[in-house]
């Protein structure tokens, strides 16, 4: 099909297409994911090539703040492996998107080079064991004493904890209860005394480790606050910006590659299968369903590359990106579901089944990581105006 991405976009592309051959083959994805672990070095050989660096300006070290291109290299990775592109989200997005978007001069002196070369990463610890899409009450508290801030509460759902550098921790005022006043982005190493890590076992968006985080009498600098000390209490303005809107777009560029594998995969083996003297890829119910998730992934594409289009040009896309990530992750699960089941029992099976068991589960995920489709439909119709009463 024709593609009318910019030249640097399809260079983008066929450097990450080489680097997922050679780095990351089909046996080392498995692995990654049976194991639930993944090599830090990979972020490092991803520095190498340059696309760590793709959200980070030149004046920090990296190569411009290219949103669409980080989601085409997200596409590109998440069509192998989920882990590898964590492993990029991470350190491209997490740490450096924050960094450069909410960060104090110093902050963006000290992380953003290193994030640019895939020296650092960053996770986030926002959700709880009790608080999900409602982040603004989370129960964590930062007690401020002067220059520093003790931190007390639990994480949960935090991706990459065991391997990152950092923790964005989501923390409220433990000594006002003024909803969305009270509430700070806080830079926490990982490797602070009183952080304790505890892996939890999920079915999907596995190599990178998912975990709960617990913080007992964790002290760090009260200019760890992201932005700087003086920006106290400020920390929902930093959560609820362009950067969360840009999260949205991470997960849907991972459903549309994830999407794109499994189809691919159902593609190749509906012409090599042969049942009743023809291939199967010959039966109208075969063709009907391989041209249908061709569709499918047509429209999803065009609703995230629009809205990445918007984040790249600095335009507001809050409606867009929730948009993009209900239509991308109900549609590329379809497809997943879809395509498992032109494969048969092989789609089921690991080992000789090859990849489809792994792009159906990560699939299953997707609706609900990053922001449920529920919510999304819910931050439609709250942006739009849509009458409640």
């Amino acid at each position: 099909m024709t593609s009318t991405e910019p030249e640097h976009i399809r260079q983008i592309r066929d450097t990450v297409r080489k680097f997922v051959e050679t780095e990351i083959p089909r046996t080392k994805a498995i692995e990654w994911d049976a194991t639930d672990k993944i090599p830090r070095q990979l972020l490092v050989k991803m520095g190498e090539i340059g696309i760590t660096g793709i959200t980070t300006p030149e004046d920090y070290g990296g190569y411009g703040r290219d949103i669409y291109g980080a989601m085409a290299v997200i596409e590109e990775l998440s069509k192998r492996s989920i882990g590898a592109a964590s492993l990029f989200i991470m350190a491209a997005c997490y740490g450096a998107m924050n960094i450069y978007e909410s960060g104090s001069e110093e902050q963006k002196r000290h992380y953003l080079p290193k994030l640019a070369s895939g020296e650092c990463l960053f996770s986030y610890g926002l959700s709880e064991p009790d608080v999900g899409a409602d982040l603004a009450t989370v129960k964590t508290r930062a007690k401020k004493n002067g220059d520093t801030l003790t931190i007390n509460g639990t994480k949960r759902w935090c991706t990459g904890a065991t391997l990152t550098d950092n923790i964005f921790v989501l923390a409220r005022d433990a000594d006002t209860d003024a909803k969305y006043k009270n509430l700070n982005m806080i830079i926490v190493p990982v490797d602070t005394p009183g952080i304790s890590i505890t892996p939890l076992e999920v079915i999907g968006s596995r190599g990178v480790g998912t975990t709960d985080v617990n913080f007992d009498d964790v002290t760090v600098p009260a200019e760890n606050i992201l932005g700087g000390a003086e920006h106290w209490n400020m920390g929902w303005g930093k959560l609820a910006g362009a950067t969360l809107d840009v999260e949205k777009l991470e997960v849907a560029a991972m459903c549309l590659g994830n999407a794109e594998g499994a189809l691919a995969d159902a593609w190749a083996y509906a012409q090599e299968r042969e049942q009743f003297g023809i291939a199967i890829s010959g039966h109208q119910a075969i063709r009907h369903r391989l041209a249908s998730s061709k569709a499918k992934l047509y429209a999803a594409r065009q609703s995230l590359y629009h809205a990445a289009q918007l984040a790249t040009d600095n335009i507001a896309c809050g409606v867009e990106s929730s948009m993009a990530k209900y239509m991308v992750s109900e549609l590329a699960q379809e497809v997943c579901l879809s395509a498992q089941r032109v494969m048969g029992a092989y789609g089921c099976a690991r080992g000789d089944g090859g990849d489809m068991e792994r792009y159906v589960r990560e699939a299953l995920v997707f609706p609900i990581a990053g922001g449920s489709s529920e919510i999304q439909l819910n931050n439609i119709a709250n942006r739009l105006g849509l009458r409640k009463k």
